[in-house]
């Protein structure tokens, strides 16, 4: 296929959860895959609730995940193209003034229910003449715009759901602009399609129904109908829809506590597809193995338990090379040796800096047999030391005191580390060194 054009287009009201991240990866991912171009799209149309900080939020979320855009536009600096595409559809007859009230309206929703009827827009405003128009508007009324759906199923292929279908005929005429001239979402959407040239619209299933909607508009204004793929949504891990405005699973959150922003990105593009969830280190290789027509059809579960192994297996398989500038800005860059130590226990990158305290840095050691860590202590190699010698000292302690298991090696790790967990002593041992490790058998801070 050509290079697809792609976008992502969250509106400001908040920061991205993960499930939208999940929409920017698939977009992002394609277009990486195959040489096209990504686009960010601010649906700034809300003026109340959209906010520079939270604009500003998105851009810094979506670059931690490696997302960079090839443009940014925002919808509230494109309104003359809004506005252009307004008085060709009402010159064509496709856009109509209605002037229900939101009171109004609601009550005929709520007889057309009690009757048994479909709420749909009985397009009333249609019937209206020239002269009761006119009175409308001298009482004050300022009309809202719908768009004149055409009463026919439209079809279209799928990306991940195969062909698909809407019966317009069961649907409202949708209001394209309110009475006070600002845009609801659907009108920019497809007028920013066509200006930008999106050649794929990939988002949540949730927006189905837009998408007939969306095909007749686009289709009335003379544009060629992208490729559309709606993904399945993420939920919390007990089934929960996912809400910007309640804080769920943010981005913000997830890079505050620590987490990697590939494993995010996996967990985010794997789960609910057929490819196993599974840490992947790159954006390219993850692009590799994004297959929208392998996507679940049913909702995915985001289980923040299972990020905590997946970004705790990232980082164990992780090359010095790669954590080195991490481990320089969290002071405990130990060189290749140290990282290959500690690695294999670590959850997270900040984890590091307890162990760099460990091998550099003084901690307190536990003491629960003096005599024991007297014998040992006696019985230290000399330097240099390597990663044999802490086999060598333990035999040797073992012979001497006749302590094996959890008896020989449990007081000696708590003496050399203060915990009764961690890393391989016999990495360890050499990058503490024996002045260290003598000091603290004797049970002295160091």
């Amino acid at each position: 296929m050509s290079a697809p054009v792609v976008r992502f287009a969250p509106s400001p009201t908040g920061r991205l959860h993960i499930g939208n991240a999940r929409t920017a990866l698939l977009n992002f991912l394609l277009a990486r895959r195959e040489g096209g171009r990504f686009i960010l799209r601010l649906d700034d149309t809300d003026l109340v609730r959209s906010t520079q900080e939270f604009a500003d939020g998105i851009v810094e979320d979506l670059a931690w995940l490696g997302i960079v855009p090839d443009i940014t536009v925002r919808q509230s600096e494109r309104t003359a193209l809004y506005d252009t595409a307004v008085e060709r559809l009402i010159a064509m007859g496709r856009l109509y003034p209605c002037y229900e009230t939101a009171e109004e309206l609601e009550r005929r929703r709520k007889r057309q229910l009690a009757r048994g009827l479909p709420p749909v827009y009985d397009r009333a405003a249609l019937k209206l003449t020239a002269e009761e128009r006119a009175r409308l508007e001298a009482e004050g009324r300022r009309p809202h715009w719908r768009f004149l759906l055409e009463h026919r199923v439209v079809r279209w292929h799928d990306l991940v759901r195969g062909d698909s279908h809407v019966d317009c005929a069961s649907l409202s005429d949708p209001v394209l602009r309110r009475e006070d001239g600002t845009y609801l979402y659907t009108l920019p959407s497809v007028v920013d399609d066509l200006d930008l040239g999106i050649t794929h619209v990939v988002r949540g299933e949730d927006h189905v129904t837009n998408t007939a909607v969306q095909i007749q508009i686009i289709e009335a204004l003379g544009g060629a109908v992208p490729a559309f793929g709606h993904h399945n949504l993420l939920t919390t891990a007990s089934g929960e829809g996912l809400s910007k405005r309640l804080g769920h699973l943010s981005l913000k959150g997830l890079r505050d506590g620590g987490l990697e922003p590939m494993a995010v990105a996996s967990l985010a593009v794997l789960v609910g597809s057929a490819e196993a969830v599974r840490p992947v280190a790159s954006l390219d290789e993850l692009a590799g193995l994004v297959d929208l027509g392998r996507l679940s059809h049913a909702p995915a579960k985001f289980d923040e338990a299972e990020l905590e192994g997946l970004n705790a297996r990232l980082l164990h398989a992780m090359p010095y090379e790669t954590a080195k500038p991490r481990l320089v800005s969290l002071g405990a860059d130990g060189g290749p040796a140290f990282w290959d130590a500690v690695r294999g226990n670590l959850v997270r990158m900040a984890d590091v800096a307890m162990w760099w305290t460990v091998v550099a840095g003084e901690i307190t050691p536990v003491v629960t047999d003096a005599d024991f860590l007297a014998r040992a202590r006696a019985l230290l190699p000399e330097e240099p030391w390597d990663g044999s010698t802490w086999k060598r000292w333990t035999d040797a302690v073992k012979a001497e005191t006749g302590a094996k298991g959890r008896a020989l090696f449990m007081p000696l790790r708590q003496a050399l580390t203060g915990l009764d967990h961690g890393p391989e002593l016999a990495a360890l041992l050499p990058l503490i060194g024996r002045a260290k490790v003598a000091a603290r058998l004797e049970g002295r801070t160091a």
